[in-house]
């Protein structure tokens, strides 16, 4: 097929169903004849839970109209009824293929059902409303899998696995920690986002959980099947096709009840089958990319791509998106291997769902591929730019854990040398590849790769005494029982639990996304780390089962102060807008670098940046074993802390009236000046600045002394000829230094330092700084 084929832009594709009728539509511009094929039933499963046979149903002809659209109309009530479309070629090829646009199907998406869909609303849903939200710059994200949620045999779910699971609330540990739903919300992430939750090919919807034979299969769900369907395996009842529609609303109810979105995995780059799916049936050689000899292209790795630039694909994407916020009330889309998708549809589907749907929804994705493609218009890193959307920063999460599987090591993990990429990604990438914060997706882990705990493990050289094994595609490589082995291993023998956050393992962990939860950007973590979870070393979990991917709900209670420490930093984080500046400028404006070296990143977010409450907010970051000392600048009420090794919140845990404070090795710190409170006894020098020709664009001072630190003082205004700037120092300051500068040390008015004795002044003195002097004249 040409990829300029005729092309349809109507948003009424597959079954519009209504009770008096039921309206057909399907794109096969190049079919030589479409007939739809109506069945009472799903079908003969065979063993494998597959239907093979679709010749049984009632074969009704469909006309050929314009822009390859073939339509049928039927009187009548088809509810309950299912159905398939037999494509026949020019060649005399004939296939039975279910509709590209299914709504609903049977049981592992063998057939199309026909249902009505408000039939299948929960109660209450009309009245569903997306939780309050500014922006992208309010979000805190949590991925997390449908499955691994609740299928801890020991958590008391009783809907283990399933869409319900989220709904059930008042679940409890033994010793009355909050689990499931109900620790989301008191945990404070404002996203879920779910691994893939559309229908995916490779689990049997039809295997019981509670047959006892073996381990339910498991998948993350990147083999797509019916992008437009609820999986049917997360459904207590897959065989009817309407309960996973309300189970999967049912989700969203109770989530947006807990003040939480629901952001969805899509993987619009490949699908799990190219001949055994509905596109290459219904539009051969169109849906799927190919090189110049007519053999499907691998980008994705997994054998084929979707053509995302041909406009009927585009479209099918488009309108998909589009479906899932609106009929299920979606809040935002994470794009699997985005860079397989070219910019042009990312920007529509951004453009379409802000303008057409709701400005708060949240588009990003992965800024890669899985391999050699020939698309040319890749949606890369800095592709993003002023577009609306955001990408994975790799280059962040490189530095701050090291490679993904391996035992390299980043700025948490024990490498030294990184502070300057720590910083870059601190500062939401806007010197890299952004031009605004909210087009960062900054952290440490996904479901990809070794999980944090594991990954810390492996850099500290303690895999081998928590005990394990390789495993690969959810089995032990050198074989054996992969229960026994998880059983014999010991993931948190390291941890000392009487002190848990003294650890050295805890630290590197809870410093990892402690640096993600308080930059610049949009943080993510992955489900599970507010408790420690360990995958068992295993690095590609993708079909290792429950039994390694659960999350254990028993590590609550284990590590409480760890939950609560990740709970503090992102109350921090929400209440305080100064974490989630919108603009490059804001960030320049408003981030003070106090140091970047011998491991240790410190800065100041100053002067109520974006409109917090709080004036002044230093953050330090340090990776050393020991302790380390950091000079800060002088505050009139001191510097409250709010974050230190062992807590983390918004409130006061003590205050400092020191001008420099210890940090604790492999810990993190956060202080805070507010407006008010007792002030200190200070002094205060007044600067004039003379300078013969009266030009005094980019001039400054450089500054220095007791309580003080370095620092630059900027000229504020021009009084009678003299530059004029003020700054206020402790009372006990004997003596600060100055430098007259231009810009960034572009030149000095005088070479040699120079000073100021205090040793004798109270209140206010004012001194006149004349160019070209070394000596500074006290007026007053």
């Amino acid at each position: 097929m040409n990829e300029h084929t005729t092309v349809y832009d109507g948003r009424d594709l597959g079954c519009t169903y209504s009770k008096t009728e039921s309206i057909f539509k399907l794109w096969a511009p190049d079919a030589a004849k479409v007939t739809l094929a109506l069945y009472q039933d799903a079908g003969n499963y065979n063993a494998a839970g597959e239907v093979t046979v679709h010749t049984d149903g009632l074969e009704i002809g469909m006309k050929s109209l314009n822009n390859g659209i073939w339509f049928l109309r039927f009187y009548g009530d088809l509810a309950g009824r299912y159905y398939m479309y037999k494509i026949e070629g020019d060649d005399g090829s004939i296939r039975y293929v279910a509709d590209p646009y299914s709504r609903a199907v049977s049981a592992n998406g063998s057939r199309s059902a026909i249902i009505n869909m408000q039939n299948w609303n929960p109660s209450g849903w009309e009245e569903d409303q997306r939780p309050p939200m500014r922006g992208a710059q309010d979000a805190v994200l949590y991925e997390l899998h449908v499955r691994d949620f609740s299928s801890d045999p020991d958590a008391g779910f009783q809907y283990k696995g399933k869409f319900k699971a989220f709904t059930e609330t008042g679940l409890r540990d033994r010793d009355g920690n909050a689990i499931g739903i109900d620790h989301l919300a008191e945990l404070g992430v404002t996203h879920v986002h779910l691994l893939p939750v559309f229908d995916f090919k490779t689990v049997n919807e039809l295997q019981d959980d509670d047959s006892g034979s073996s381990e339910p299969e498991y998948n993350w769900g990147y083999d797509p099947q019916h992008l437009n369907v609820p999986e049917g395996s997360y459904a207590t009842d897959p065989t009817v096709p309407g309960v996973r529609i309300l189970e999967f609303k049912e989700m969203v109810m109770a989530l947006h009840r807990k003040g939480i979105r629901l952001i969805m995995d899509v993987v619009y780059n490949h699908t799990y089958s190219v001949e055994q799916g509905p596109f290459e049936a219904a539009a051969p050689g169109y849906f799927y990319r190919r090189d110049a000899e007519g053999r499907l292209t691998n980008g994705s790795g997994v054998g084929n791509e979707l053509a995302t630039e041909r406009p009927m694909v585009r479209k099918y994407i488009l309108d998909s998106v589009r479906y899932w916020a609106e009929e299920y009330h979606v809040d935002g889309f994470r794009f699997d291997l985005m860079g397989l998708i070219d910019t042009g549809t990312i920007e529509q589907v951004t453009e379409m769902l802000h303008r057409e749907v709701d400005p708060s929804l949240i588009i990003y994705g992965e800024p890669w591929t899985g391999g050699e493609t020939p698309l040319q218009q890749q949606t890369l890193k800095g592709t993003q730019r002023g577009r609306g959307f955001a990408v994975f920063n790799d280059h962040f999460r490189g530095a701050l854990k090291g490679d993904s599987d391996g035992g390299g090591k980043g700025f948490a993990t024990g490498q030294q040398g990184l502070e300057s990429a720590v910083l870059e990604g601190v500062k939401g990438a806007v010197h890299d590849f952004t031009d605004s914060p909210l087009e960062t997706i900054n952290y440490v882990t996904v479901h990809d790769n070794l999980n944090l705990w594991d990954k810390v493990l492996l850099t500290q050289g303690l895999r081998d005494e928590a005990g394990f094994r390789e495993i690969r595609d959810g089995r032990l490589t050198d074989g054996g029982s992969l229960r026994e082995a998880v059983e014999q291993s010991d993931p948190y023998r390291s941890v000392d639990h009487d002190h848990i956050m003294g650890s050295e393992t805890v630290k590197r962990a809870v410093l990892a996304n402690g640096i993600v939860l308080t930059s610049q950007g949009i943080p993510m973590i992955q489900a599970g780390e507010e408790l420690l979870r360990t995958k068992y070393g295993d690095h590609n979990s993708y079909r290792s089962g429950d039994l390694i991917n659960t999350i254990r709900w028993q590590n609550k209670r284990r590590f409480k102060p760890v939950f609560d420490y990740y709970r503090g930093l992102i109350t921090l984080r929400k209440n305080h807008p100064a974490f989630h500046m919108t603009s490059r400028e804001q960030v320049e404006k408003h981030l003070e670098v106090l140091r970047c070296r011998d491991n240790t990143v410190a800065y100041r977010l100053k002067d109520f940046a974006n409109g917090d409450t709080w004036k002044n907010i230093i953050v330090i970051y340090n990776a050393n074993r020991d302790q380390i000392r950091l000079d800060i600048p002088f505050s009139i009420t001191g510097w409250k802390v709010a974050v230190n090794a062992e807590h983390a919140g918004d409130q006061a845990l003590e205050l400092l009236v020191d001008e420099a404070v210890t940090v604790p090795a492999l810990s993190m710190m956060v202080l805070y000046e507010e407006i008010g409170g007792t002030p200190r006894p200070t002094k205060r020098v007044d600067f004039q600045y003379e300078r013969p020709d009266g030009k005094y664009e980019g001039w400054n001072l450089w500054v220095w002394g007791t309580g003080l630190g370095e620092q630059r003082l900027d000229f504020v205004q021009v009084e009678h000829g003299r530059a004029v700037a003020s700054m206020t120092v402790p009372a006990y300051t004997k003596r600060i230094g100055y430098i007259v500068r231009l810009n960034e040390w572009e030149a000095k008015d005088v070479d040699e330092d120079r000073y100021i004795d205090l040793s004798h002044i109270q209140g206010t003195t004012t001194v006149l700084i004349q160019s070209g002097s070394e000596l500074v004249k006290r007026i007053s």
